[in-house]
């Protein structure tokens, strides 16, 4: 199964991993899973960090790329255009940017957010 990982997912598996339910934890080890991460999560811990609300430097955002084998998913124009049809749920702009795109790409998203969930059609595991 391909999926996209929230960015707070990726941080959770970091720092720390206790907070995944049982299923999300076998989905992060499934080695068939296909887990990849958005290039606006990349972009948000690098805003987040330098404002000081998230201490996670590159090399950690590196390292965590390396070590639970994510790809990262680019964000394409198609994706950005999706946002124009997506209903207001959810103010934050990175998480409705993540939502767009796993929409257009049909593919469910890890996260804790209960947010994601209002979004009709979009598959949400935790």
């Amino acid at each position: 199964m391909r999926l996209l990982l929230d960015t707070v997912a990726l941080i959770f598996a970091v720092e720390s991993p206790e907070r995944f339910t049982k299923r999300a934890t076998a989905i992060l080890q499934n080695t068939e899973n296909i887990l990849e991460l958005s290039a606006i999560s990349l972009s948000e811990i690098a805003i987040k960090a330098a404002r000081g609300k998230l201490k996670f430097s590159a090399a950690d955002t590196r390292r965590a790329l390396e070590d639970l084998d994510l790809r990262v998913l680019p964000y394409t124009a198609n994706h950005a255009f999706s946002l124009f049809d997506l209903p207001v749920l959810h103010a934050d702009p990175f998480d409705r940017q993540i939502i767009a795109q796993a929409l257009s790409e049909e593919i469910p998203v890890m996260t804790c957010d209960e947010k994601f969930s209002l979004y009709k059609g979009l598959k949400v595991l935790w």
